[in-house]
């Protein structure tokens, strides 16, 4: 069943089963194939539509006022947009805040990333609730020319993302150092210049912010490829490890990074994970991980603590979760949804190893959870 097509319609987005959105486009024009999900957050669009995690899938943005704050460098998580592409309820109005260097438009043009604006977004995250995230093909053309059986057929060939290793798209080409801490009023970022840890961080498809916190609780970081070994890890002499987050099935990127893991577990050093890397550790230590149904996008999901029971908001993007009745004997479930109870931390009950499914670096999103790299700094401490 199409949506009536507005008045000159200039993007297209067809779902796999032949359902049709029409819009007005803006970004880059072409044709692009991928996963829909939706995303709750009300702020921080740039930091979502860079975030690796998104690699592979079209972002429906439920909160209508996208693009009005514009776009500037220092909110990019990576140095491009990684998301395919972008949806939303309004177009992008002239950007009003003193940050603003350019339009999301223009921006997203720059970078080859294509958006689609005039949807209704509300009928469309029922759709992604009820069915699962679908697979679409989204098309900007400024002349409004669809070859709509095209676009679905391309929709319905896409393979998807089960089996996908997407980590070594979107990781790293060499190791490099960071220094950079969080963004602080008036002076912006800062350089950590007295750190206390060396901590060796595994690209799994890092955001900047979370290397940011690394560097904020005294981490002197070094960046390694998703696909580094083991003996590459440990030669640097870390204090401690961390497991970023990253796109994909984790069972695919688990081929050579479970194996790594395992390793590094047998040099009794603190480990830190988040999403993918939370995920990750899971497999190593004996659990599995399932494809969501749609997946938990946003910034304002409820994260139980089950070691303090407090509550905390949490920011996440994720659509593959670690199945807590699979996690084995010594390695406890410390942290669960309370959307639908999902896993959403482990930690082993006798060493320094823990990791959460949440974004305790935010960007965007609450700072609930930035202990959490305080108690990986405490770890490393602990055993100096």
């Amino acid at each position: 069943m199409a949506q009536k097509p507005p008045s000159h319609p200039t993007a297209c987005l067809a779902l796999a089963d032949g359902t049709l959105f029409y819009g007005r486009g803006f970004g880059a024009t072409g044709e692009t194939v991928a996963e829909l999900c939706f995303n709750t957050a009300m702020t921080g669009y740039q930091e979502i539509m860079t975030d690796p995690s998104y690699a592979g899938q079209v972002v429906t943005f439920t909160f209508p006022h996208i693009g009005n704050t514009g776009v500037t460098p220092e909110d990019d998580e990576t140095a491009d947009p990684v998301a395919a592409g972008m949806v939303v309820k309004w177009d992008p109005t002239a950007p009003s805040n003193w940050r603003a260097v350019d339009t999301l438009s223009n921006w997203l043009a720059a970078r080859g990333r294509i958006a689609i604006g005039g949807i209704d977004t509300r009928r469309l995250t029922r759709a992604i609730r009820q069915q699962g995230a679908p697979h679409v093909a989204l098309a900007h053309d400024p002349d409004g020319t669809f070859d709509t059986k095209a676009l679905v057929a391309r929709a319905r060939a896409f393979h998807g993302l089960e089996g996908l290793d997407l980590a070594r798209e979107v990781t790293c080409a060499q190791s490099y150092r960071w220094d950079e801490m969080r963004w602080a009023w008036p002076q912006g970022y800062s350089r950590q210049e007295a750190p206390k840890f060396k901590v060796v961080a595994v690209d799994f498809g890092a955001k900047r912010n979370i290397l940011r916190c690394l560097a904020s609780v005294g981490c002197d970081v070094t960046v390694l490829p998703a696909t580094a070994t083991a003996e590459e890890v440990l030669a640097h002499d870390p204090d401690g490890v961390f497991l970023s987050n990253g796109p994909g099935d984790p069972a695919a990127t688990g081929a050579y990074a479970v194996p790594m893991i395992r390793d590094v577990l047998k040099a009794d050093l603190p480990v830190f994970g988040i999403c993918l890397g939370h995920q990750m550790l899971a497999l190593a230590l004996g659990a599995r991980t399932v494809k969501m149904n749609h997946g938990h996008h946003g910034a304002n999901h409820p994260v139980k603590d089950h070691d303090t029971g407090k509550v905390e908001i949490t920011s996440m993007n994720h659509g593959f979760a670690v199945d807590g009745q699979s996690l084995p004997d010594g390695v406890v479930e410390s942290h669960v949804s309370l959307f639908d109870g999902s896993n959403c931390g482990i930690r082993l009950a006798d060493r320094p190893v823990f990791s959460v499914q949440h974004h305790p670096e935010a960007s965007p999103g609450p700072q609930d959870s930035f202990y959490l790299f305080e108690k990986f700094a405490a770890c490393m401490a602990e055993r100096a």
